[in-house]
């Protein structure tokens, strides 16, 4: 019984909230109300599975990730319009900082680093696209990949060893540099089979590697 109270009280509450952020919005006196509303939803629903994941850090981690993915969305809803192609950034970019959350709160889980660096360079090169209009977002994603790999086989991890990494990191940093170049556009053509054989390479390469 108290539960159902609860949830009523707390309905009523998010239901009179977005009333009245209407209601000002009416008499211009607040702009993008029903953005700032969902915001704080969406920010307190973040909160609740960042909760859940600090109640057992060990096995709850995958919390972690709706959390920044909803915190992300929520900043989204707070910003204004002519804003709006930064919020795939902040989307992205939020599972992207939830996947090096796991990565941090447990060394061993190193695959993180790779869908962590792989949403954040998505993020950047959407924003550089979309908002900025810059040319070569493509070198840059190439670049972020590239670092990407770079930190698999630098940062720390218990579990296994990842030199393996180099090799997909420096073909992808090339790989950036040619993407980039104009002068070596033509050229990028023929070398994109090339990396992707060897990035395959790479990764078949670091499953046979064994740790140290």
């Amino acid at each position: 019984m108290m539960k159902r109270f609860d949830i009523r009280v707390l309905l009523g509450g998010g239901l009179m909230l977005l009333g009245g952020l209407l209601f000002l919005e009416q008499f211009n006196l607040l702009q993008g109300a029903s953005g700032l509303f969902w915001g704080v939803v969406l920010a307190v629903l973040g909160a609740f599975f960042l909760r859940v994941f600090f109640q057992q850090p060990g096995s709850n981690w995958w919390a972690l990730l709706p959390a920044f993915a909803l915190f992300g969305m929520a900043v989204d809803n707070f910003l204004p319009e002519r804003w709006e192609a930064w919020g795939g950034l902040f989307f992205l970019g939020g599972i992207g900082l939830a996947f090096w959350a796991i990565y941090f709160t447990d060394r061993s889980r190193w695959w993180a680093i790779i869908p962590g660096g792989v949403l954040l360079t998505l993020g950047v090169t959407g924003v550089l696209d979309d908002f900025l209009k810059m040319d070569g977002s493509g070198g840059v994603f190439f670049m972020g990949l590239g670092l990407t790999f770079l930190l698999v086989a630098l940062l720390p991890n218990p579990v296994t060893n990842t030199r393996w990494a180099y090799i997909p990191a420096a073909v992808l940093v090339l790989m950036g540099a040619l993407v980039g170049s104009r002068e070596m556009a033509g050229l990028a053509n023929y070398v994109w089979p090339l990396a992707l054989i060897v990035v395959g390479l790479g990764l078949i390469a670091g499953f046979f590697i064994r740790k140290d």
